[in-house]
C-alpha cells in the first residue's frame, strides 16, 4: 500500500522581501526611502551590510530603477549609506548622519519619535481640513493675492534654509486665510517640530519639485473653489513628507 508523502512546508520569505513591499504611493520616490531607510535602521541591512543588487531591490519595491537611484541618492546624502564603484563595490550600511542635526536626531529618545509621529498626524488632520475650508470659502481679493505671494516666495526660493522658512510661511498663511486663531496656534506648533525634523535631513531635490507641484495644486483648487481637490493634494504633500521623516528619522 502506497503512502502519500507528506507535503513540504514552504519556505518563508526573507526578512527584506517581508518588510521590503511594493510600493503603492502618490509618489514612489518617497516611498521608496521610506521603506528602505526603515530597514537599515531595524537592522535589517545591518551596519557594515551591502545592499542587494539594484535591479533586486527595484523587483521586491516594484519601482523603476530611475526611482530606486534617486531613493539610494537620497539615502546617501542621510549618510545612512556609501557606493563604491568598480570590482567589489556595492553600496554599504554606514549609519552616518552627515550634519550635527542628524547626529543629534539619531540620539532621540523613545519619547521624542513618539511625539514627532504624533506632530505628522496631527499635521495631515489640521492642514486638510484648513485648505478645504479655504477652497469653500469666497476670498477676498486681498486674501488671494497674499495666497499667491506667499505661493511664488516658496518657489523663488534657491537655498535649503530659504526655501525651508519660505515653505513654514507658506502653509502658516493657508491657516491665517481661514480667520481661525486656534487654527492659527496648532499649524504654528506643529510646523516649529516639522522645522526640527527637517533640519535632520538632507534637502532632497526629487521632494522638493514633489512639493513644489503640490502647492501648485492646493493653491489652484482653492483659487478654483475645489475642496476636494485642495483636500488631496494637501494629503499627498503631508503624506510625502511624513514618508520621508519615518524612514530617515523615526
Amino acid at each position: 500500500m502506497s503512502s502519500t508523502p507528506d507535503a513540504v512546508p514552504s519556505q518563508p520569505p526573507s526578512l527584506p522581501a517581508s518588510l521590503l513591499r511594493p510600493v503603492h504611493g502618490h509618489h514612489a520616490f518617497e516611498a521608496c526611502v521610506e521603506q528602505l531607510a526603515t530597514a537599515i535602521r531595524l537592522g535589517v541591512y545591518p551596519l557594515g551590510s551591502t545592499l542587494p543588487p539594484e535591479r533586486d531591490l527595484a523587483a521586491l519595491l516594484h519601482v523603476s530603477r530611475a526611482t530606486l537611484r534617486e531613493a539610494m541618492a537620497a539615502l546617501r546624502q542621510a549618510g545612512l549609506v556609501a557606493t563604491t564603484r568598480g570590482r567589489g563595490g556595492g553600496t554599504v550600511v554606514t549609519l552616518k548622519p552627515p550634519t550635527p542635526s542628524a547626529r543629534a536626531a539619531a540620539r532621540t529618545t523613545a519619547a521624542q519619535r513618539a511625539d514627532w509621529l504624533d506632530a505628522l498626524t496631527y499635521r495631515r488632520i489640521i492642514e486638510c481640513g484648513a485648505v478645504t475650508m479655504l477652497a469653500c470659502s469666497e476670498l477676498s481679493e486681498e486674501a488671494r493675492e497674499r495666497l499667491l505671494a506667499a505661493h511664488h516666495e516658496v518657489r523663488a526660493a534657491t537655498r535649503p534654509a530659504q526655501y525651508r522658512q519660505s515653505d513654514s510661511r507658506f502653509h502658516l498663511t493657508l491657516a491665517a486665510l481661514t480667520g481661525s486663531d486656534r487654527l492659527i496656534d496648532a499649524v504654528t506648533s506643529v510646523h516649529a517640530t516639522l522645522h526640527e525634523m527637517l533640519l535632520a535631513i538632507p534637502q532632497l531635490p526629487t521632494n522638493i519639485a514633489h512639493s513644489d507641484a503640490q502647492h501648485e495644486a492646493v493653491v489652484q483648487a482653492i483659487l478654483d473653489g475645489r475642496p476636494d481637490a485642495a483636500r488631496r493634494a494637501m494629503e499627498h504633500h503631508c503624506d510625502d513628507t511624513a514618508a520621508l521623516l519615518r524612514g530617515l528619522l523615526t
